[in-house]
């Protein structure tokens, strides 16, 4: 990679570092990759809706296989120093500014567009799980044979200059509930159900789920809100979350309905309004063996053989697996790739080491050139 396009490479990823928006809000930032990729012979797809843009690129009047690449361009809303704020916390800077780098790197030799066609994916709303979805049902994705997304990975998982062709998320899902009853005198507790003892059985329920032990998963309540200043006021109204992890998408299934089970058990036992006020999730990864030996082929190139990992098993999420869960043909891999982040994703003063986003502009390169033959 020139030292004009690794300059342009950084310069992007410190524009969108400071200029974050979080899911639903990146107008700015997809008008900004927009007008990089048309100054860049790229068409363009854009969305009355919603946030997020699309750049074909190459010839798809061939029937050539169509390669996306995906860069998710949301920031978390975080509090840093006391103010809660847009945060590039996840790397979703890096992976926009990884993206555009593979454009110009292609862009650099003018025989290669007429031997590709490739859509450059600029995904909305990952952060909150529904960005991809949105695309799907929007079409955009219908004509893709392989897709390849990057994402960085914390340096207890890759090492630095090192990559691994695939992240095997796993599901998540999230429930949000709400407890309706009323408050009681402490003095008089006949006259309601504690919403504090519903929220205790509610813990001790989920902590009791058993399931196949020899697939990661976990339930756990992770908010708990009942009760005020006053102490001598038994709670008749309270707020709970739950949080919800499996390896696969089959045990995902088997949890949710444990945790439906358990809901309608204690509605049951205290005679109790408990309202599902929302339930979101992300799917776990549906593997694919040509797209891993594709990647796989390409990190060597790009960074030697020595620097190619093994599959990384890991307990987050991401929705960039529900393109291949939807449209089963596709032959799609998340790369993961090392370089030195830390303290860890999310964190509010997450770091990496800049120098990793030129390996992930050469690992991207490779993996369409391979995907191609070229």
């Amino acid at each position: 990679m020139s030292h004009t396009i690794e300059q342009k490479v950084l310069d992007t990823f410190q524009h969108i570092h400071e200029n974050g928006e979080i899911s639903w809000e990146e107008e700015k930032t997809t008008a900004y990759i927009k007008d990089i990729l048309e100054a860049n012979g790229c068409e363009t797809i854009t969305f009355d809706d919603c946030t997020g843009v699309v750049g074909k690129y190459g010839d798809f009047s061939k029937g050539l296989p169509v390669v996306a690449i995906r860069a998710d361009i949301d920031a978390l809303w975080q509090e840093i120093d006391g103010v809660f704020q847009p945060n590039h916390s996840c790397g979703h800077d890096a992976h926009t500014a990884m993206v555009l780098g593979a454009l110009w790197k292609l862009n650099e030799d003018p025989t290669l567009k007429d031997k590709v066609a490739i859509k450059f994916v600029f995904q909305p709303a990952e952060e909150v799980g529904e960005g991809a979805l949105k695309l799907v049902d929007k079409g955009v994705i219908d004509d893709v044979d392989y897709f390849y997304g990057i994402h960085l990975r914390p340096g207890t998982e890759t090492k630095m200059g090192h990559a691994t062709p695939v992240i095997v998320h796993g599901a998540t899902r999230v429930m949000q509930l709400k407890l309706t009853g009323d408050d009681a005198h402490g003095g008089r507790p006949h006259l309601n159900r504690s919403a504090i003892e519903v929220g205790s059985s509610l813990v001790q329920l989920i902590n009791n789920i058993q399931l196949d032990p020899t697939i990661p998963h976990s339930a756990k309540v992770t908010k708990f809100i009942a009760g005020g200043k006053n102490a001598n006021i038994i709670p008749g109204n309270a707020t709970f979350s739950i949080d919800m992890r499996a390896q696969t998408n089959d045990l995902m299934k088997e949890l949710t309905e444990e945790v439906h089970h358990i809901i309608e058990t204690l509605r049951t036992m205290y005679h109790a309004n408990i309202e599902i006020t929302k339930e979101s999730g992300i799917v776990a990864a549906e593997t694919d063996d040509d797209a891993i030996a594709i990647v796989s082929k390409a990190i060597e190139r790009a960074l030697g053989t020595d620097k190619l990992d093994k599959p990384l098993l890991t307990p987050g999420g991401d929705d960039f697996h529900y393109y291949k869960v939807n449209i089963p043909k596709i032959k799609g891999t998340m790369i993961g790739l090392g370089c030195d982040l830390g303290p860890g994703l999310h964190h509010p003063r997450m770091t990496f080491n800049h120098e990793a986003l030129k390996n992930g502009v050469d690992v991207l390169v490779e993996a369409v050139k391979e995907t191609y033959k070229l």
